[in-house]
């Protein structure tokens, strides 16, 4: 089995990078790409424990693009050195994400005055934090059951504690991961909340700027869904990986290491071409 899409204490993951190599390990995974939220801090440590361990490596992040509807997440997978555009890209995003958390934190704050950033920081330490580390601490603090509940009050899109994000410029963004040396990869593209009906050519369009991997299998999505992009994203010219977009059980406990949708491995039976893609992208 393998993982092209994989999180870390460095973004929103409940395991650290050492611990999600070593689970992976243990799940019979034989390589995996670590692809953390806005950041690539977590990199060195997965890929020193990914060589102890015996597990192929592939180096990667995710990124927020601007996008007029839903959400665009931007994977660069296979990176080889971080380069100073991809660099100054990370650390736009996570100023815009800090001041963003901010900003919703007042507007909790303002209806449960106990809580404290402080106290949040503490809980999650030398984390990106992000909505999903939000709604862990209001569950801490007995203000919801539930994370998703969370969500569903505060935290979504549209709730009157949540505040809109800023993403990256998508053709700035496939040139800093070109020029790190990977491959630009749109992840879960049902996130882009378009039609079927346009969605061919806004995938089109994405793939002629220079995104050239497309994440079709993704839990998020139907079954039918997966294989209609499969289909749509070979017929393009896209290459084809599949993901558990894993952040640990405590997190979504809906989501299983190594499988995608329908709970199906992800492997070379679901993507032929996966040997291929992991000699091309996984760390040497």
């Amino acid at each position: 089995m393998i993982d092209f899409h994989v999180h870390t204490t460095a973004s929103d993951g409940q395991y650290s990078p050492t611990e999600i190599i070593k689970l992976a390990k243990e799940k019979n995974l034989t390589a995996m790409a670590i692809t953390d939220h806005d950041t690539v801090s977590g990199l060195a440590e997965g890929e020193k424990a990914a060589r102890e361990e015996g597990l192929r490596f592939i180096r990667g992040t995710e990124l927020n693009i601007q996008w007029p509807t839903g959400e665009f997440h931007l994977l660069g997978l296979g990176l080889k050195e971080i380069s100073p555009s991809l660099e100054e890209i990370i650390a736009n995003l996570q100023k815009n994400r800090s001041d963003r958390n901010l900003q919703m934190f007042e507007l909790l704050k303002e209806k449960f005055p106990e809580l404290s950033w402080e106290e949040m920081e503490t809980m999650f330490p030398g984390t990106v934090l992000g909505r999903p580390h939000f709604a862990r601490y209001l569950v801490a603090k007995g203000i919801v059951k539930q994370n998703q509940v969370a969500f569903d009050r505060f935290l979504a899109k549209g709730r009157e504690c949540y505040v809109p994000r800023c993403g990256a410029n998508l053709d700035e963004a496939i040139v800093a991961i070109n020029e790190s040396g990977g491959y630009p990869v749109l992840a879960h593209p049902m996130s882009l909340f378009i039609s079927w009906g346009k969605l061919p050519d806004v995938i089109q369009d994405i793939y002629d700027r220079g995104v050239v991997g497309l994440e079709a299998f993704h839990p998020g999505a139907r079954n039918s869904e997966c294989f209609r992009l499969d289909e749509l994203g070979r017929k393009i010219g896209f290459f084809i990986t599949g993901a558990s977009d894993f952040h640990g059980e405590k997190i979504r406990r809906d989501r299983k290491l190594g499988h995608t949708c329908g709970g199906r491995k992800i492997d070379e039976r679901l993507i032929p071409e996966a040997e291929e893609l992991i000699e091309r992208m996984s760390v040497k």
